[in-house]
């Protein structure tokens, strides 16, 4: 089955000083670029960039790369508002993985991870990485989720939606501390590439 990825990127990065977290190095690549390639080389289609305010900077940044820009005209409303936009831009067959920028440092091995249990169970349709039973992202949702997550107002939080779907949550335990790893600001963008790097990132 084809599935579709979400890049989310659309946020001010006002913590950053209004530096984009996209642009944020993670190795050679910047954030946006690294997720991309992954999910390029994984064989998702299409790979959806939604962009906000920075929308420019990472279009310069993705060039070459066969990725789709979504500019989010309502991204300030909120994490969902993004979302939407570029659920409007997939196919609605497809599976889709949401992967926010703002979680650069997850492995190509946890992608695959949540790619096979998805195969494995055809129950599920919620799926969510947990690192030491905490739950992160990317997260993998089957094509019955997208008219609940379109029908969500532009600001409440898609976790909202969870006990909707109880026990076709599936969450998925992987030993990558890069699920849980939220650059939100620049000492945990630090705490969380130094991490990156002793486990042997290039």
């Amino acid at each position: 089955m084809t599935t579709a990825a979400i890049l989310l990127s659309g946020g001010a990065s006002q913590r950053f000083g209004g530096f984009p977290k996209a642009l944020l190095a993670t190795g050679e690549q910047t954030a946006i670029r690294r997720l991309s390639e992954v999910c390029l080389a994984e064989g998702y289609d299409p790979v959806v960039a939604v962009t906000g305010t920075h929308h420019l900077l990472i279009a310069h940044e993705l060039r070459g790369l066969d990725v789709e820009l979504v500019e989010a005209e309502d991204w300030y409303e909120g994490r969902t508002a993004s979302v939407q936009a570029g659920l409007r831009a997939v196919p609605e067959d497809r599976d889709i993985l949401l992967w926010p920028v703002d979680h650069p440092f997850v492995s190509t091995r946890t992608v695959q991870t949540l790619g096979a249990v998805r195969d494995a169970d055809q129950m599920a349709v919620w799926f969510i990485p947990t690192f030491h039973g905490r739950g992160g992202h990317p997260v993998l949702w089957r094509p019955s989720l997208r008219s609940d997550l379109l029908d969500l107002r532009s600001d409440a939080p898609l976790r909202s939606l969870l006990p909707e779907f109880g026990p076709q949550v599936r969450r998925v335990a992987v030993e990558d501390a890069g699920v849980i790893a939220n650059v939100d600001t620049p000492e945990a963008y630090r705490t969380a590439f130094d991490e990156w790097r002793s486990q042997g990132a290039p």
